[in-house]
């Protein structure tokens, strides 16, 4: 499997990216994706919230988002590349404060949530919001 990590910005918060790293590629071998390339974007709220307004006409940042390779007008061309998963890293230090527990630990959620989201994951309709939860936990479980 091949991982492109890029980030995290200057002066984002500290977390172990060696870490980040090493369970990116312990998620896609639990998700039996042996040969699979994954790119990583680790960004600011301020980039992350241009995505989010010229991607999804949201604004105002979010805390990950996904570009799928699986399917679209490129995707005969992909060869083993997912997509790329893009995660705001102070958004992530905040919810990781909210949440009580630490960023290592907030970064894989929103990686296995993006990268669920890479494969065709969605949460927009209760019965797809169950069955991804489903898969997170037992992922998490996986991997952390």
């Amino acid at each position: 499997m091949k991982l492109r990590v890029a980030g995290p910005p200057p002066g984002a918060p500290r977390f172990d990216r060696r870490l980040l790293a090493r369970r990116a590629r312990a998620l896609l071998a639990a998700l039996d994706l042996p040969r699979a390339e994954l790119s990583l974007a680790l960004v600011s709220d301020a980039a992350i919230a241009s995505l989010n307004a010229a991607h999804r006409g949201r604004r105002g940042p979010t805390d990950v988002l996904a570009y799928s390779l699986l399917e679209g007008a490129h995707a005969a061309h992909r060869a083993e590349l997912l997509g790329d998963v893009v995660i705001a890293t102070s958004l992530a230090a905040r919810q990781a404060r909210e949440l009580g527990h630490s960023l290592n630990d907030e970064l894989l959620r929103l990686l296995i949530h993006g990268v669920l989201h890479l494969l065709g994951f969605d949460h927009e309709k209760p019965g797809d919001a169950r069955r991804m939860r489903a898969k997170e936990r037992a992922l998490w479980r996986a991997v952390a």
